[in-house]
């Protein structure tokens, strides 16, 4: 059984709403407005919870919290054919693989 404290919740101030939104990345269509960050917390929590009881109930898939998956370290980027040829040649003139080089470059703009 997943505990939906384990899933990856952020609370952002709404100007538009003059109110905090409680968010869950797993559960992107799901929010709560409240006056106050931590009742935004609770709020979001507490449809999470809810959402995720239903989802059992019902025998639907729940989604796994984003802190618990695995992941390989490896994805794909397709990009235009002449950025890869300019990067393939930054990488070549630094003597670094281009894996290397996009690897940098992404730590280097977190976001």
């Amino acid at each position: 059984m997943l505990r939906n404290d384990h899933y990856s919740y952020r609370v952002i101030w709404s100007e538009e709403d003059g109110s905090y939104i409680g968010l869950c990345a797993e559960f992107a269509s799901l929010s709560w407005l409240a006056a106050e960050p931590e009742e935004a917390f609770r709020g979001i929590r507490q449809v999470v919870a809810d959402v995720t009881e239903d989802l059992q109930k019902n025998g639907e898939a729940v989604p796994e919290p984003l802190a618990m998956k695995k992941y390989s370290g490896r994805f794909m980027v397709r990009i235009p054919p002449e950025l890869h040829r300019q990067l393939a040649l930054e990488a070549a003139e630094s003597g670094i693989s281009l894996n290397r080089l996009a690897s940098d470059r992404l730590s280097r703009n977190r976001f």
